[in-house]
């Protein structure tokens, strides 16, 4: 082993260590391991920036923008509801969800799917007094189900294209790997609406869980006429730094400022709602000029009406607000939204709101003016769950374009018309050209930090490639697999995949995965399609936990699971395409 071998297998560890204790944001820690084997020579300037001109990355680009105008017409809102039914047999509507959703996901991201359905899903369940937790992990599975089917159905299919591309490879075509995630994903669905349905547990949702311990959490108090504290500012009258509660909304004269800030100036009769440890109320209780009320029963209801809303966000994987607390990362006056409660692990957490430190997974419950959501909507920090009201369509030609330009890409490639690549500059061109998407909208749905991610990653597999550090892995990797054969290689691959999916992001699992998997497939004189395509499935096939894929941890919060929900549930999928990609695999590529 050469010096260079062993020092990038240093850094490739050091990251995923960092990755999995999540020291910071992914994208982050993988763009500073490529920086160290940039500097440290190991990379030149341009093979370290090969990645920012990946076929592969680029098209992921451009079809967050296609997705994005098709999420912007709002041709999808009616699809599940409808397909939902009636809900009087579950395992029928749950069958009827899961069709379609795998079908949509085939062709658009799963996050904005997921994002978009959850609350749709919620509320059918509620109206029909069927837990939401029955459904709302099948939503995720579904998705990732349907991301498998096609080249466009997941960013980590274009990546594992695009290095194929680059390394001499025809690459995917359009529905080559429905070879495998077909049968795969019919065999899930069957087993979610059978074995999966009775394993599902029913929990209260983060929303039944926030609205049922309301009491213990929310206090109220007033300015009196006389009060000393009329014309302080909520700094001055000690009303920013109680030791366990939380000021969330003033209310005066019937208007309501939600993210109250400092410098407010309190008039009699001020209405003052607090959050956090009501064991500590004792603090504004002794505050002279407010009184505290006793005897109310606020509700979550009773906290919003004109200007003010309720909103449940879940933090990010990519979130810049993970390992800080509520105080620290100054959210009330970043986001104009003040925090009255988080949900984690299937319980709210009974802190001072200010003093919790946050988590990828955790749900928000914010209390915010109406200029809120439009505004974070697309924010990396978190998902917006909060639409229970069926959107209008804004455009119904707009609409038809979208679908339209759409579906024209998927047939340019299928047919082999254009690459895939440039089917989606055709298709951005369009949409822009008929301003059914706008430059500046654009930017809102394009994930930088997932672009970035997958740019810095594919450097650094270049870096595992061009040092033989890949060779040396997969010759000690086919060693100890000798005794397996080719199947057996295959399957540790996939599992492979699989565990750093479940524990670190899936563009980064398959970047990695790819250069040593085809020096194995070298070293064994076969088929390197046997090991893309396995790698492809794996690294998506995430269904074991929250945190592997961010469909997981979208559900994860608001359908009130705890951790170990997704390892009985999951555990039995991913043994279960294990087993159906390796098969399949084995016969249509080495036999």
């Amino acid at each position: 082993m050469t010096f260079e071998m062993a020092f990038v297998i240093f850094v490739v560890i050091g990251m995923l260590v960092c990755l999995i204790r999540e020291v910071a944001r992914p994208d982050f820690i993988v763009a500073c391991s490529l920086a160290v084997l940039l500097l440290t020579g190991i990379l030149s300037p341009a093979d370290a920036l090969k990645g920012f001109s990946n076929e592969g990355m680029l098209t992921v680009a451009l079809l967050f923008i296609v997705a994005g105008a098709i999420k912007q017409s709002g041709v999808l809102n009616n699809i599940v509801t409808r397909s939902l039914g009636s809900g009087k047999s579950e395992r029928r509507s749950l069958l009827q969800m899961m069709v379609p959703i795998s079908s949509l996901s085939a062709f658009l991201n799963n996050t904005p799917i997921v994002v978009m359905f959850t609350p749709v899903v919620r509320k059918w369940c509620k109206e029909r007094n069927i837990s939401p937790s029955k459904f709302l992990m099948p939503l995720s599975y579904a998705t990732i189900f349907g991301g498998t089917l096609t080249l466009i159905g997941t960013s980590t299919n274009l990546v594992i294209h695009g290095y194929m591309l680059e390394q001499g490879f025809a690459g995917f075509s359009m529905f080559q790997l429905a070879i495998v995630s077909l049968p795969a994903g019919l065999l899930g669905i069957l087993y979610m609406v059978t074995i999966g349905y009775k394993l599902l547990p029913s929990r209260k949702t983060s929303e039944e869980t926030f609205g049922e311990d309301v009491k213990k959490y929310l206090a109220e108090a007033t300015v009196e006429l006389q009060s000393p504290l009329i014309g302080k500012t909520i700094e001055e009258a000690g009303l920013r730094n109680l030791s366990g509660l939380y000021l969330i909304e003033l209310i005066r004269n019937g208007e309501r400022t939600t993210s109250v800030p400092s410098y407010k100036k309190l008039m009699a009769g001020d209405h003052l709602i607090f959050t956090g440890m009501l064991s500590t109320i004792v603090d504004i209780q002794n505050i002279k000029g407010l009184k505290v009320e006793t005897g109310t029963y606020l509700k979550l209801e009773d906290l919003q009406n004109g200007s003010a809303s309720l909103i449940e966000a879940v933090i990010s994987h990519q979130s810049s607000l993970i390992h800080k607390t509520i105080k620290d990362s100054k959210f009330r006056s970043l986001y104009g939204a003040g925090v009255v409660a988080v949900h984690r692990n299937d319980e709210r957490i009974n802190d001072k709101v200010g003093d919790i430190k946050l988590k990828a997974g955790d749900t928000l419950l914010l209390l915010s003016n109406k200029e809120f959501e439009p505004r974070w909507t697309n924010s990396k920090d978190f998902y917006l769950l909060s639409s229970l009201e069926e959107p209008e369509i804004v455009d119904p030609k707009k609409s038809i374009i979208a679908l339209s330009t759409l579906l024209t890409m998927i047939l340019l490639a299928a047919f082999n018309i254009f690459p895939m690549f440039k089917a989606a500059v055709l298709a951005v061109v369009v949409l822009f050209l008929t301003k059914t998407i706008t430059i500046s909208s654009a930017k809102k749905y394009i994930q930088f930090d997932v672009l970035l991610l997958i740019a810095c990653a594919i450097g650094i597999g270049t870096a595992l490639e061009q040092t033989g550090a890949a060779a040396w892995i997969a010759n000690h990797f086919v060693q100890l697999t000798k005794g397996a054969g080719i199947i057996g290689a295959i399957a540790v691959v996939y599992l492979l995949t699989t565990v750093f999916t479940e524990v670190i992001t899936n563009n980064a699992a398959a970047v990695l995965m790819v250069p040593i998997s085809l020096a194995i497939a070298t070293q064994l004189a076969v088929d390197p399609m046997a090991f893309f395509v396995a790698i492809a499935i794996a690294a998506s096939a995430s269904f074991a936990t929250p945190i592997g894929y961010q469909a997981n941890l979208i559900v994860y919060g608001p359908g009130g699971y705890r951790f170990s929900d997704f390892l009985k549930v999951g555990i039995p999928l991913n043994i279960l395409y294990l087993i159906v990609t390796v098969i399949i695999v084995y016969f249509v590529w080495i036999v």
